[in-house]
């Protein structure tokens, strides 16, 4: 007899922040310029991949037809360019464009923040570009409080006043520059290789060989957030799932998202 298998719940999610492209120039260094005291990179090849709101994005899609996400995100380009030396990994230059100005505030009409009751949870990738205002952040988060759905917010503001009721994932450096929380949010602080803490608790990661930590942070963020609501709110288990990824990917090159694959191989 065969064996039925239950239909998987999907989850409906809104993801709102800045995005940018990230390019990686590879290529071989065995010299120094006559011109200057600088490695001169012979290209061997460009890999591009989307990157900020659109890398929690693709980490998200890696969990197939169980998400449905849509997305709000700024239309101005803005591009990442790093510049590696194949043999060693060494980052020899990262080159930003696009940022001579901020991007175009997120539009609060938009349909869906107009519809904000049927998504099961909102993400907030906040880089700071300009996509994301307090004001935009405190209206969001009201209506997450509104209509009880979990907000998770990634953010560079020091200023964490616009967030009220959300859970807020910051790294350990940025944890140290915040001049303002608020007191209705909770904080999930990445410690790089000691984990993460949460409530005053450190919650530990494997020790792993670090290749490149770029969009470790999405990976963490898409996790976390997807893993809460899929297992009934359960923070603790969300943040070791979170940590499991994140630990993944960092032995990656490049800005890496997770894939089906890896999915499947992570046992999530």
């Amino acid at each position: 007899m065969s064996k039925v298998t239950q239909p998987q719940k999907q989850y409906k999610i809104l993801l709102i922040g800045d995005s940018c492209t990230d390019r990686y120039h590879y290529g071989i260094c065995n010299r120094l310029s006559p011109e200057a005291p600088v490695p001169v990179l012979s290209h061997t090849r460009t890999e591009e991949m989307p990157g900020m709101t659109l890398n929690v994005k693709s980490n998200l899609l890696a969990f197939g037809e169980s998400v449905d996400i849509d997305v709000l995100t700024n239309s101005q380009e803005i591009f990442k360019e790093r510049f590696v030396d194949e043999k060693s990994g060494q980052h020899i230059l990262r080159f930003d464009s696009g940022e001579d100005s901020k991007v175009k505030e997120l539009d609060l009409n938009a349909y869906e923040i107009k519809c904000i009751a049927k998504y099961d949870l909102v993400i907030i990738s906040d880089y700071e570009k300009g996509y994301i205002s307090e004001n935009s952040a405190k209206e969001i988060c009201e209506l997450c409080l509104l209509y009880d759905i979990p907000i998770f917010v990634d953010t560079k503001k020091r200023d964490l006043s616009c967030f009220r009721g959300s859970i807020v994932k910051i790294n350990e450096k940025e944890s140290r520059q915040l001049k303002t929380k608020h007191p209705d949010h909770q904080l999930v602080i990445t410690r790089g290789s000691l984990g993460a803490e949460w409530n005053n608790k450190i919650f530990g990661t494997k020790q792993v060989q670090v290749s490149d930590v770029s969009g470790a942070g999405d990976t963490f963020l898409a996790v976390l957030s997807l893993q809460f609501i899929r297992y009934n709110r359960q923070m603790e288990t969300a943040i070791i799932m979170a940590n499991k990824a994140a630990s993944y990917v960092v032995q990656k090159s490049g800005t890496y998202s997770l894939k089906e694959e890896d999915i499947e191989k992570l046992r999530f």
